[in-house]
């Protein structure tokens, strides 16, 4: 380890050369089942083939060109996330922050469009959207705001999955002009509304009630994670806006806000920018990548995996004292122990097995769309021995 690198990441003690579908490999020939895909970007798991020909095919051509000139790459992947989405338009950027930070841009100008002149937006408690510093302010979680402030201003936060606390704001809040909100959250140890179509549908009314934007943050449910495109999809609702990343590009960095209606005509020229946003190679990878979630059914296969996982799961811990429960959106899956349990990551890494702990006690699951049946069967008995044993002691 390079003793030059900021000490921003708490590394695990182990460097990977090269990768074949949900397997990574080590310079001594090693493999690990990547239960984690580089934290829900690697759908595709490594290496896929058609997805390594379209990003070599487009290297080889054309790499970069700045916006100030037509990108038909990008042209091709914004009518094709319009699609499948049935959104509008669609600003791109280079990761989720900063889809998340043209989102939170795009409210406050579409309130100040409506003569709001301090524009506030609902966000979420235990949510994540980022680490810039608007983006940062918008999240849930102390622990990551601590020693940053002073925070940007215009957020009012509730509990999530409380549409009470939401309808309590806009009684007496008149600077609201939007809501900020995981279909699941993630970082905030995969809770899942109690009726995730309920509370979607529910917002989307306050929001239409009283001209706010209902905006989600799909950064990790979106491109077929939750078993449909978009976590949205799971209900009869759509956004106003929708910011996308980690999954899009497979491993290129590429963000995308995506919008609809009037919040799709708010940006105009001058009002947003990225240099490298939308470049010809992320969005080549980011049009490859749908592609072949197209052609190889993996929204239905993610489905039937996540039950594969998780029933196998129940099955293992059943009656386990510590486990408090078990939960997944397709291939979102969490396991919520009674007690802080990143050890496990530790203990999962000597078995060859990659996973993650958030919220302090939950296990996160977010693997490769692409994994078989027998590796998520794998991942089931070496997890469910690995949780036994901890809980045991």
């Amino acid at each position: 380890m390079s003793q030059h690198l900021m000490n921003t990441y708490a590394r695990q003690p182990i460097s990977f050369v090269r990768g074949e579908g949900v397997w990574l490999i080590d310079a001594e020939g090693n493999r690990y089942l990547d239960a984690l895909a580089g934290v829900a970007v690697n759908g595709l798991g490594h290496a896929h083939p058609k997805l390594v020909k379209a990003i070599s095919e487009q290297a080889a051509k054309l790499i970069h060109v700045s916006n100030m000139y037509h990108i038909n790459e990008q042209a091709r992947l914004a009518d094709k996330l319009c699609e499948i989405s049935g959104m509008d338009r669609v600003f791109f950027c280079n990761s989720g922050c900063e889809a998340n930070e043209a989102s939170i841009k795009l409210a406050r100008l579409y309130g100040h469009n409506k003569g709001v002149k301090s524009p506030e937006i609902i966000v979420m408690e235990k949510s994540f959207h980022g680490r810039t510093l608007a983006t940062l302010s918008a999240t849930g979680n102390r622990k990551t705001q601590a020693g940053f402030e002073p925070l940007v201003s215009g957020f009012v936060r509730v509990p999530f999955d409380d549409v009470e606390a939401v309808r309590q704001v806009a009684a007496h809040n008149k600077n609201v002009v939007a809501i900020l909100v995981e279909p699941v959250q993630g970082e905030g140890g995969i809770n899942i509304p109690y009726d995730a179509s309920g509370y979607l549908e529910q917002l989307r009314k306050i929001c239409d009630d009283h001209g706010w934007l209902l905006m989600l943050d799909e950064v990790q449910t979106g491109i077929g994670r939750t078993g449909t495109w978009f976590a949205f999809q799971h209900t009869n609702i759509m956004p106003d806006v929708m910011s996308l990343a980690k999954g899009l590009g497979s491993g290129v960095p590429i963000g995308a806000c995506v919008a609809r209606g009037v919040a799709a005509e708010t940006f105009t020229y001058g009002k947003h920018g990225s240099t490298f946003g939308g470049n010809p190679l992320a969005t080549a990878a980011g049009f490859a990548t749908l592609q072949i979630i197209e052609e190889e059914d993996l929204r239905a296969h993610a489905e039937k995996m996540g039950d594969v996982i998780c029933n196998g799961l129940r099955g293992a811990l059943k009656d386990v004292a510590g486990v408090n429960v078990i939960r997944n959106a397709g291939l979102m899956i969490g396991i919520e122990l009674d007690r802080p349990c990143g050890d496990l990551v530790k203990r999962a890494l000597a078995e060859r097995l990659l996973i993650n702990v958030t919220a302090e006690n939950v296990v996160r699951l977010l693997p490769p769309l692409v994994i078989s049946q027998s590796e998520a069967e794998q991942l089931v008995a070496i997890l469910g021995k690995l949780i036994k044993q901890f809980l045991s002691e």
